[in-house]
C-alpha cells in the first residue's frame, strides 16, 4: 500500500467487473476522495483503465493524422530509393516493391485497429494487447516488454541524421564528429523540451511539421510530372521507364533484404493508437478514419516520390547514390545550389517532425508499461506532474538517446546498436499479431459484448505470416558471407542479442515472481492506486503467506 498521503489505494483490480467505476461508498473509500477514484474503472488482469485521461484530450483528428504521417516520414523516402534499386535491379521491380509495402501496412494497420477497438481507453498500443492476451504465465510479457523498451528505445539513429543534414544545409559540408553529437543531442533536447512542456503546443508544433514535409513531398510528386512532360533541364525522363523491368534481381536474399527495407518506411502507421486515450468524442472512430487517411496519404506519395526520382535520374546514378537520390534529383531539376542547399534543410526538418512523433508515442508506452506495476517506484514513472505531460518518460528517453549518441563509437558500434533495436520488436510484433486471434477467442468465451471493428481474417493472416517472414529473414547471409552485413562482425549478432534480452527477462521475471516469493513465503498481490492529477497504476505489494 502506498504511503504517500497524496494517492489513494483501491482494492485490487480482479476484484471487481471491468465494466463497474469504482465509488467511495461502495468500496469504503473516504467521500472526499470519490472525484479522483470515479476516473478510473479495474480492469481484470492488467492496469486500471483511466476513464478521463489524466494527460488531457488535446489529441484531435489532425494530430493523429501528423503524428503518423510523422512518425512514417523520417528520412527513408529520401534515402531508401537508391539502396533498394541496389538490391533488386530495375526499376519497375522497385514500383512494385513500394506496393507490396502499401498492402503489408494496411494489413498491419487492420490489426491494430482491431485491438485498439477492443481497448479504446488505454494508450500504449502493443504494451496493452500483449497485457491483455497472455496473461499467463502472469506478468512475463508485461516484464519482458518492459525491459526491452525501457533499455533499448532511443532515437539516436534520427538525431544525428538531423543533425548531419541541418548542418550540411548550413555550409558545413564536413563536420567534426563531435560537433555533428553536440548538433544532435541539440535537436533531440529541443524536441523533448517541446513534447515535456505541453502536449497541446507540441502537438501543434508536430501538425505544422507534418503538414511542411508533407507538402514537400507533394511538390516532388507534382515536379516529377512536370520532369515527365518533358519542360525541365532532364534530357531524358523516360529513360528508366523503357522496359522497365530489365535486370530485376532473382536472388531471394535481395528480395528479402528489399521487403525489409520497404516495410520499415511505412512503419509508424500506428503512432496515433499510443495516444488513443487522449482523442476527445469517439476516439475508435477518429482513429480509424485518422489512421487510414495518413497511411492513405504517404503510400501515394510515397510512389510518386519514387516515380520522380526515375524520372530526373537515371537508374545507374541512382544505385551509386548512396543515400543521396533526393539530393541527385534536385540537382537534376533544380540545380546544383537547390541540391546542396534546399533539400537537407527539408530532410532535417522532416527527421525533426519524426523525433518529436516518436518522442509522443514512446513516452505513452513506458508510461503505461509503468502502469501495470512491471517498473520500480511507478507512482514517479506515471505522474502527469508538473507540466500534466509523462515527465519521467520523457527524462528517460533523452538519457537513454543521449547516452546513445555519445558513448558508442561511430561505426560498427552504433549500428549494432541501432539494428538491435528492431529485432526483439519483430518478436513482440509478430506476438501480438497472433494476440488478435487470442483475444478473439476469450472474448467470446467470456460472453463480453463486440467490439466496434474486425479486421479480415486474411488481413490478419498475411499480417500474421508477414511478421514471421521479419523474423526468419535476417538470419539469412547477406549476400558477402558471415561478415557481409553492415557491421564488421557476424551479420545476425544483434538477432542473438536481442533475443538474449528476451532470455535475461525470463531468467529475471522466474526470479522476481515465481521463485522468491516461494522462498520467502509471500504472494504478489496487485493494488490500486490513484494520484491526485487522476493518474492510476496497479502496485504489486506482499502477503505474506
Amino acid at each position: 500500500m502506498s504511503s504517500d498521503d497524496k494517492s489513494t489505494a483501491v482494492p485490487p483490480a480482479e476484484s471487481v467487473n471491468s465494466d463497474e467505476k469504482y465509488t467511495p461508498e461502495k468500496d469504503g473509500i473516504d467521500v472526499a476522495s470519490k472525484v479522483t477514484l470515479d476516473r478510473v474503472a479495474s480492469n481484470p488482469g492488467g492496469a486500471p483503465t483511466e476513464t478521463v485521461s489524466a494527460l488531457g484530450t488535446n489529441v484531435g483528428y489532425l494530430s493523429v493524422v501528423f503524428l503518423n504521417i510523422n512518425n512514417m516520414i523520417g528520412t527513408g523516402v529520401f534515402s531508401t530509393p537508391g539502396s533498394l534499386l541496389r538490391g533488386l535491379g530495375s526499376p519497375g521491380l522497385v514500383m512494385m516493391f513500394w506496393l507490396i509495402g502499401m498492402i503489408i501496412a494496411y494489413a498491419g494497420l487492420a490489426l491494430y485497429l482491431e485491438l485498439a477497438s477492443m481497448f479504446p481507453h488505454r494508450a500504449g498500443a502493443e504494451v496493452v494487447y500483449l497485457e491483455q492476451a497472455y496473461r499467463k504465465p502472469k506478468y512475463f510479457f508485461p516484464a519482458a516488454f518492459a525491459a526491452i523498451t525501457v533499455i533499448l528505445e532511443f532515437s539516436a539513429a534520427n538525431s544525428i541524421v538531423c543533425a548531419n543534414y541541418l548542418l550540411f544545409s548550413a555550409g558545413n559540408d564536413s563536420p567534426t564528429e563531435w560537433l555533428t553529437r553536440g548538433v544532435a543531442i541539440a535537436c533531440y533536447t529541443v524536441a523533448a523540451s517541446f513534447v515535456l512542456a505541453s502536449t497541446k503546443w507540441s502537438l501543434r508544433l508536430v501538425n505544422l511539421v507534418g503538414f511542411l514535409k508533407t507538402i514537400t513531398l507533394v511538390f516532388i510528386a507534382i515536379t516529377g510530372f512536370v520532369v515527365l512532360s518533358g519542360k525541365t533541364r532532364v534530357v531524358d525522363p523516360h529513360i528508366n521507364f523503357h522496359n522497365s523491368f530489365a535486370g530485376s534481381t532473382k536472388s531471394g536474399n535481395d528480395i528479402a533484404n528489399a521487403l525489409v527495407k520497404v516495410n520499415y518506411a511505412f512503419q509508424g502507421y500506428t503512432n496515433g493508437i499510443n495516444v488513443i486515450n487522449e482523442i476527445g468524442g469517439n476516439a475508435g472512430k477518429t482513429i480509424r478514419s485518422a489512421s487510414n487517411l495518413s497511411l492513405g496519404i504517404v503510400s501515394v506519395l510515397y510512389v510518386l516520390a519514387n516515380v520522380a526520382y526515375f524520372a530526373a535520374v537515371p537508374g545507374e546514378t541512382i544505385k551509386k547514390s548512396g543515400t543521396l537520390v533526393a539530393g541527385l534529383f534536385f540537382t537534376n531539376v533544380f540545380g546544383q545550389h537547390a541540391g546542396a542547399r534546399v533539400l537537407p534543410a527539408l530532410v532535417s526538418l522532416s527527421a525533426f517532425g519524426n523525433l518529436m512523433a516518436v518522442l509522443q508515442g514512446q513516452s505513452r508506452v513506458i508510461r503505461e508499461i509503468a502502469r501495470q506495476g512491471i517498473l520500480p517506484y511507478p507512482a514517479f514513472w506515471v505522474s502527469t506532474r508538473p507540466f500534466g505531460t509523462p515527465f519521467a518518460p520523457v527524462a528517460l528517453k533523452w538519457l537513454l538517446t543521449v547516452i546513445v549518441i555519445v558513448a558508442p563509437p561511430p561505426g560498427d558500434a552504433f549500428n549494432f546498436l541501432v539494428d538491435l533495436q528492431s529485432y526483439p520488436a519483430n518478436v513482440f510484433s509478430f506476438a501480438t499479431a497472433i494476440a488478435v486471434f487470442i483475444l478473439r477467442r476469450r472474448r467470446l468465451r467470456e460472453g463480453q459484448p463486440p467490439h466496434e471493428y474486425h479486421a479480415w481474417n486474411i488481413a490478419l493472416i498475411f499480417s500474421c505470416l508477414v511478421n514471421l517472414f521479419l523474423l526468419i529473414m535476417p538470419w539469412y547471409p547477406p549476400a558477402g558471407g558471415a561478415t557481409g552485413g553492415d557491421v564488421s562482425f557476424w551479420y545476425a549478432t544483434y538477432c542473438a542479442v536481442g533475443l538474449g534480452f528476451i532470455a535475461v527477462a525470463f531468467l529475471y521475471w522466474a526470479f522476481w515472481i515465481v521463485l522468491l516469493p516461494k522462498w520467502r513465503g509471500y504472494q504478489l498481490v496487485e493494488e490500486t492506486v490513484v494520484l491526485e492529477d487522476g493518474s492510476s497504476f496497479n502496485k504489486l505489494v506482499k502477503v505474506y503467506n
